[in-house]
């Protein structure tokens, strides 16, 4: 699984975006402000959106799916039930990974904005994609789901998996590091190297950078883990 973004241009108005880079296997995380274009990313990557100029080639495709930030624009079922047996899918397996058990007669409307985040992620990420796309998965949950989100999410659950987010509580293990720096999507490289050139790091990276921790990824596992390297 490959995706190459050439010379890709994309205008709203006054708005800009331009792209340059190789996606390939592994997992990527993209990062920007609430409306620096990282939706945008996401759409021409999934195809959904069609460049103003460049080129987005998609090699060796199967399965891709996108993961919108809303969950409710991806219901279909009326009931949790009917919404889980859409996905092809066996309900207990489903509702243990989305803390959701006891919830299975309930009318899927009846549920919260976060109680449908997380069937929803536990619906595809019980599922297996060539390319998965994951645009903003932390909306609407609270802190123990995003830190469950985000432990899930260093396992690779794809051939070729990118999160979209300005999240900073809680972040997975990723293989490289993306940014998006004034309408200009950048690729800082491989994680442990791209770390110290990423312009605006978590909370909790920041403070190991600035006590001379250089984590060899960006987990808050992998930050305590360098901190206490520098203290011994």
């Amino acid at each position: 699984m490959r995706v190459s973004l050439q010379g890709v241009e994309v205008r709203r108005g006054e708005w800009t975006l331009t792209a340059d880079g190789i996606f390939t296997q592994g997992r990527h995380l993209v990062t920007g402000p609430v409306g620096s274009g990282k939706s945008t990313v996401a759409l021409l990557i999934a195809g959904m959106v069609t460049p103003d100029r460049g080129t987005v080639a998609r090699e060796g495709e199967g399965p891709i799916f996108l993961s919108l930030p809303f969950p409710e624009h991806h219901s279909t079922g009326a009931t949790v039930r009917e919404e889980i047996a859409s996905w092809g899918l066996a309900p207990d397996p489903v509702l243990s990974g989305a803390g959701l058990a006891g919830k299975l007669p309930e009318e899927l409307h009846r549920c919260s904005r976060g109680e449908l985040k997380r069937l929803h992620l536990a619906c595809v990420l019980a599922r297996r994609w060539d390319l998965l796309l994951l645009d903003e998965p932390y909306t609407a949950l609270d802190c123990p789901a995003r830190e469950a989100l985000s432990a899930r999410l260093s396992a690779p659950p794809a051939a070729m998996t990118v999160i979209f987010t300005h999240a900073r509580e809680s972040l997975p293990r990723v293989d490289r590091l993306w940014e998006i720096r004034e309408g200009r999507l950048v690729d800082l490289g491989p994680v442990r190297e791209a770390i110290p050139l990423w312009s605006s790091p978590p909370a909790y990276l920041r403070s190991a950078l600035d006590q001379g921790a250089v984590p060899e990824n960006i987990s808050v596992q992998d930050v305590r883990e360098a901190l206490c390297r520098t203290d011994g």
